[in-house]
């Protein structure tokens, strides 16, 4: 067995090693890479007044973001897998020349449907990029070294969060709403350069397999699950056929697709690994931070608007000390993972932020921005903790061979559970708000004049959260008859229930997630590169890093 190892080709990573003196060249193209990509995602949406001012298509505004939110969900297990089969410079690069090519497309765009086409090409190369720079920096080095990178790039991602937006509003405000695009071109030329350079290429293993029904059978599943939870309740009513149809068609799809998987010889998606304890658990974790987190950035800016009367560029500013302090969090851990262990921190992470949403559950009427801000540092805080070694124990936990696979399903899992989150508290907050309105406020309304009371009575049965934010922020208060301000204290009354509501709900995600923390394996971090999988070794078998 010796012997056979020892003359056996070493790995992709191995091999590369002594190309690897331009290391320094390859991380700043990821640095790069991963600033911009993440900075994509936030920094649209300062320029979509000025978008719907130049085309119109009002209506339209929101396939924006959900064009992009839906390509880029759905590409990433599956430039995950090719990025195993392939080799991960063609996919990055592949991945990098898209989204470019599609900015450029973005920033040229004539009418908002093409802008909107555009934007869901971007998404591609977004979704692509984004997994890729762990599972290289997964290739590089050892699992400590992993530890301190994959929190470099978890700061990075925060901070292209928090700066998002300004960056987007002086882009708008020095020159056009399509330099929001074109900025891209000249920093995503140079990561592309960058990184073919320094990136080794990969070495052919013979033909490779596509499994093109898994693909097609995911990519249907994803997207029309994904439509259902964003538009139901919102566009269309949760038992139209719309929505029911677009659930029917996700279960059928992912029925069809979990079968195709467990037949195919190169799965995008491998149902096998689900019967390992590692990639279950952590992948779970991960989807349920992702509700609790979403749940708390979506909310929480409504809450300082409504209630302590804020305006909503104001309100953004309370979500700065949750990023910056999940950037600091993000760039500790990978020091602290070494001391306490990956459980244990993954462990003490939830609970910070489950102690976050108990805070948040006792917010009221007389509740300052400063208080709202010390509950977000708390909250960001246990992200910053758990985010970076979601993706690391994976890492440490399977071979080479599917370090793509793995890496990928743990952003994957992350932006489902995020969307379900989104989806699921807003439907509880506004099932809330519609009966404390429907008891307090409609018998009132029904008084008004009709042009004032019926489109109120009908956002009290249709959309609440719609009606808070008419309704409360400082520019509307302004704006409204003296009878209706009158009659505010009822409408603020069942904000605060309902979010207290939604703040609960949110914490028992996240101690679900804490619970789950427990059945994770005891991963050791390695002090080598990606675990490769030995002679003989089962496909199924558990990572001799992991002590059940």
């Amino acid at each position: 067995m010796e012997n056979i190892q020892k003359a056996a080709p070493k790995d992709v990573s191995e091999a590369a090693a002594p190309e690897l003196k331009n290391r320094g060249l390859l991380l700043t193209g990821l640095i790069i890479a991963m600033l911009f990509g993440a900075l994509d995602g936030t920094i649209v949406g300062t320029a979509m007044p000025r978008i719907v001012g130049e085309f119109g298509g009002l209506g339209l505004m929101t396939w924006l973001t959900t064009a992009y939110m839906l390509t880029s969900t759905v590409i990433v297990p599956i430039a995950g897998k090719l990025a195993d089969l392939m080799g991960r410079r063609v996919i990055y690069v592949t991945g990098l020349i898209i989204f470019i090519v599609a900015s450029a497309l973005c920033g040229m765009s004539q009418n908002m449907t093409e802008l909107i086409l555009f934007r869901g090409l971007q998404g591609l190369g977004g979704g692509i990029m984004m997994p890729m720079a762990m599972i290289i920096i997964g290739d590089l080095f050892t699992g400590k070294q992993r530890a301190k990178w994959q929190g470099v790039f978890g700061a990075i991602f925060g901070l292209s969060s928090v700066i998002g937006p300004q960056v987007g509003g002086w882009i708008v405000d020095a020159w056009d709403w399509r330099w929001v695009f074109y900025i891209n071109l000249p920093v995503g030329v140079l990561a592309v350069i960058l990184i073919s350079i320094a990136l080794p290429k990969h070495k052919s293993v013979g033909k490779v397999k596509f499994d093109i029904p898994g693909i097609v059978t995911m990519i249907v599943g994803v997207v029309s699950l994904l439509l259902a939870l964003t538009f139901g309740g919102s566009e269309y009513a949760w038992g139209s056929w719309q929505i029911i149809g677009l659930f029917v068609l996700a279960v059928v799809s992912l029925v069809a697709f979990v079968f195709i998987e467990s037949k195919a010889q190169e799965p995008i998606l491998p149902v096998r690994l689900f019967k390992n304890r590692t990639f279950s658990t952590i992948n779970g974790v991960g989807f349920l931070m992702a509700v609790g987190m979403f749940g708390a950035i979506m909310f929480v800016p409504l809450f300082m608007q409504g209630i302590v009367g804020i305006s909503a560029s104001a309100s953004g500013t309370v979500m700065t000390p949750l990023m910056i302090t999940m950037i600091a969090a993000s760039v500790v851990s990978g020091q602290l993972i070494d001391k306490i262990g990956v459980r244990r921190q993954m462990l003490i992470g939830m609970i910070v932020m489950a102690v976050g949403f108990i805070f948040l559950s006792t917010m009221g009427i007389s509740t300052t921005k400063l208080i709202a801000s010390s509950y977000m540092v708390l909250l960001g805080l246990g992200m910053g903790l758990v985010m970076p070694i979601l993706t690391l124990a994976l890492q440490e936990s399977f071979p080479k061979s599917e370090l793509g696979v793995v890496t990928s399903s743990s952003q994957f899992f992350r932006q489902i559970g995020g969307t379900f989150g989104m989806t699921i508290l807003g439907a509880i907050m506004n099932h809330k708000s519609t009966i404390l309105l429907e008891q307090n406020l409609e018998p009132v309304v029904k008084q008004f004049p009709a042009e004032v009371g019926s489109p109120l009575i009908e956002m009290i049965h249709k959309n609440p959260q719609s009606l808070y934010s008419s309704l409360l922020s400082p520019e509307a208060l302004a704006k409204l008859p003296k009878e209706l301000v009158d009659k505010l204290p009822i409408i603020k009354d069942a904000l605060v229930s309902s979010l207290h509501q939604v703040f609960i709900y949110g914490l028992v995600f996240v101690l679900l997630g804490a619970i789950l923390t427990l059945f994770v394996g005891n991963i050791k971090l390695s002090d080598r590169k990606s675990k490769k999988k030995e002679d003989g070794e089962d496909d199924n078998q558990v990572s001799p890093h992991l002590a059940h």
